[in-house]
């Protein structure tokens, strides 16, 4: 019988997490032999800009090349600490779900001890986890333990600037909740991005719901402009810039756009009417 962890982060495997989400089926009718026919949900696109999505592979590969270089010193540096700090590698690699469904490998920092997933199974991180090293909780404030997955960008497998790549284990059960939780897998996964900047972890359904939300709007808002704030953002939040200070400096959506997101999603709505609420 396999032992857990004192600690109760947010779990997918919990029948509680998904009390009252499951998507309501049509009652079957004996007297009818019609089926009822399946909704068309319309693919999440650009709005505009639609040539920058097929030049921004090209940005992405010289500045994670020239981030790479410039970071190489602070990896090895931080990498060192690992070691020096705590038992295991200095480096971990994950699988994560990625453009259209394809699976890759990612590579980070470790920040948690050495294979603390090993009895409980996969789970979500939470405030005050245990699991966090005292290094790791300086990379993972300063969001170095990310720098490595520049690689990933260089091997095209990740964007500078996208949705946060999920684990396979959780996507699946995500769908099942949320439907248009695929639409996000539309473009490549990014190191930093529009919920990341402006977002904590997740920690419930109802905050994968807002992450959603912010990860259709930026794939139909998509613009080198809206990317350019990104990366502001993200410079704001490695200097530990509040997420609340972050979206008044940043000039990003504000929350009634965003509420009107995230409920377009809660009911199943046409994603295109995303950028109606703007």
């Amino acid at each position: 019988m396999p032992v857990h962890t004192p600690i109760r982060p947010f779990c997918l495997d919990d029948p509680e997490t998904f009390a009252g989400e499951e998507e309501v089926r049509p009652s079957r009718s004996r007297t009818s032999k019609k089926k009822p026919k399946p909704t068309v949900r319309p693919k999440v696109e650009p709005l505009g800009f639609g040539w920058y999505l097929s030049c921004k592979t090209g940005m992405d590969f010289v500045m994670a090349a020239v981030l790479l270089i410039l970071a190489a010193p602070v990896i090895l540096i931080s990498s060192a600490l690992v070691r020096a700090t705590s038992r295991g590698p200095a480096f971990y690699t994950q699988t994560r779900v990625g453009r259209d469904g394809r699976l890759f490998t990612i590579f980070k920092i470790r920040t948690m001890v050495h294979e603390c997933e090993s009895l409980s199974g996969p789970r979500w991180s939470i405030p005050g986890d245990p699991r966090i090293t005292r290094i790791g909780q300086f990379l993972r404030a300063t969001h170095l333990d990310e720098l490595p997955q520049l690689v990933n960008v260089l091997r095209g497998e990740m964007s500078l600037i996208g949705p946060r790549p999920e684990r396979p284990e959780f996507t699946s059960k995500l769908e099942r909740a949320l439907p248009a939780y695929p639409e996000r897998l539309r473009v490549r996964p990014g190191v930093t991005g529009l919920a990341q900047v402006h977002l904590p972890g997740d920690t419930s359904l109802a905050s994968v719901r807002v992450k959603l939300a912010h990860d259709l709007f930026y794939i139909q808002q998509l613009s080198p402009a809206l990317d350019i704030r990104i990366l502001f953002c993200t410079l704001l939040r490695v200097l530990g810039v509040s997420y609340e200070s972050i979206r008044r400096l940043s000039g990003m959506p504000n929350e009634q756009v965003i509420e009107r997101a995230v409920q377009i999603v809660m009911d199943g709505g046409p994603v295109w009417a995303l950028s109606q609420s703007a």
